[in-house]
Parts: C-alpha cells; structure tokens; sequence
C-alpha cells in the first residue's frame, strides 16, 4: 500500500542498523554517539546514591536526595483563628476603653421591613474606625436562586428551612469575621413572639456575645419605605402592617430601641454607637 502522504521517513540511523535494512550505514560520523555513562554527567534533578559526588566537570545543580527535606513555603497559606462562639463582653474591661466603638463587636441589628436596617448596618460599618463587616440575612437567603423559597408566596416548611439555613451561615460568618479581629453587624426581621427561631438562634449560632438593637420606626414611616423597595423585598402594605405590629413587642423587652422616624442614616449611625457603647458596658439580658 501506498503512503498517502508520501515515501515513509528512514528509520532512526545508528551504529547498529541492521544489515539487509535497504537504507545505506550513516557516516561515522553522522553516527549517534553511545549515551555517556550515569558517572559522566547525571540528569538534574535525577538522586545519586548516597555517598556518590557529582561528576567531574559537572556544573548543573546539586543533586536531589530522597532525605532531603522540602522547601518551606512562605506564600499561598494563611492560618487563620477558628470562629468559636462570641462571649459576654467583660465589663472592667469595657469600662476601661475610652472609646467603645473602637472594640470589636458583634451586632444584630432587628427590625421590620421598611426599617432601613440593611442602610443602617452597611453605613454603620462602611464608617467605624476598625474593621467592620456586615452580614445581610436577605442576602445570604437569596444566594439559593434555583428552589428560592420566597416568603412572599407564604411561609411554609420551605422557607423556614432556608431561613434557618441562611442564619446558620450568618453566624458562621460572623464567628470567623470576629475572631480574626473584624467586627461585624447582622440585619434580621426578628420576631419577639418567636424566641426559638429568634434571638435563641441567633445566641446559638454566634454568642450570648451578640449585640442586639431594635430599630423600629414608625408605621407611616415603614410604609413609605417599603413602598420604595423593589422586587421580593417590597411587601403588600397588609404584611407590612402586620409585621410592624408584631415588632411593636420588643417594647418592654429589655432590648434598646432606635426609632429613626425623623433621622438621616448617618444620625441613626451615630446613635446606634451610642447605644452600643452602653449596650457593651453593661449587656442587655436576652
């Protein structure tokens, strides 16, 4: 058979091509020399035996030998505190600090949709002097996009699961966050009427450590915010309603309460480290 693409290649020539082969002996000197000896010149990288120099005249690098130990690494590997539960600030130690708002807290900020909660909490730490992370419970609920079990079609097995979900990884967020020295604020619809699903889970997955402050407007204010909002965030004006109802019971609580009515975000900014620096001297009971 033909070759399609022309006369096959001559094999490989050498000083022990066969005889009777049809294609000539190459020159002596044309020949492929005999590969020198492991003594002459060893293959970087290649191991002698122990005990074996390097060659005359060999000036690649230093053997490798199996005993040899590997290279530290200096790069690509940072070892990072775990996140253990966040505990009760030490009162001497807080009243000790000229600046509250300098120490590294854990927040959760509590309040109806409409509240301005997510506003409050993302302006709160984009402006402390330390590092401050915040941690929005609707947003790690909506990383699920597939299966997204949206409340709005109404609160079913489902969604609770996926609520739970989202503040279970919250509070391991928030553990990593602060014990590597970074602060962070958590924004959540907490109901009072619930305290299984509410502030007890919260003081599980973070710390009886937690911080909490109630921001709670009034309804008309609520209304006009959430009027503004779009997609799953805005709600009929009836849950509203409800759902501001339902806050209106941390009242009597123990737990501080902002009412930021009549405030910019900044000023309620402010007024939350106020109530923070209070709340850290001397720990609300929850």
């Amino acid at each position: 058979m033909h070759d399609a693409v022309g006369a096959p290649l001559p094999p490989p020539q050498g000083p022990h091509q066969p005889a009777g082969s049809g294609w000539p002996p190459a020159p002596p000197d044309q020949a492929h020399p005999a590969p020198p000896p492991p003594e002459a010149q060893p293959h970087p990288g290649y191991p002698l035996p122990p005990g074996r120099p390097p060659a005359p005249g060999w000036t690649g690098p230093a053997p490798r030998h199996p005993s040899a130990p590997p290279p530290v690494e200096t790069t690509g590997h940072i070892q990072l505190p775990p996140g253990d539960p966040v505990s009760v600030p030490d009162a001497g130690v807080a009243s000790a600090v000229s600046d509250p708002s300098h120490m590294t807290v854990a927040v959760l900020l509590i309040g109806p949709a409409g509240a301005g909660k997510t506003t409050v909490a993302r302006h709160w730490a984009g402006t402390r002097r330390v590092p401050t992370a915040h941690i929005s419970l609707d947003d790690v609920r909506e990383w699920v996009r597939s299966g997204f079990a949206d409340p709005q079609s109404g609160w079913n097995d489902h969604s609770e699961a996926q609520y739970r979900l989202a503040r279970r990884t919250c509070g391991f967020a928030a553990r990593n966050f602060l014990a590597n020295g970074i602060s962070c604020i958590v924004d959540d619809a907490v109901f009072p009427d619930r305290p299984v699903v509410g502030l007890g889970g919260w003081k599980r997955h973070v710390g009886p450590g937690l911080l909490p402050v109630v921001l709670l407007p009034g309804l008309e204010i609520v209304l006009e915010r959430n009027a503004a909002r779009s997609g799953n965030r805005r709600l009929a004006d009836e849950e509203v309603a409800m759902i501001h109802g339902k806050m209106a019971g941390w009242y009597g609580s123990g737990l501080p309460i902002i009412d930021n009515s009549q405030l910019d975000v900044d000023t309620t900014a402010r007024i939350l480290d106020d109530v923070l620096a209070r709340s850290i001297v001397s720990p609300p009971s929850w």
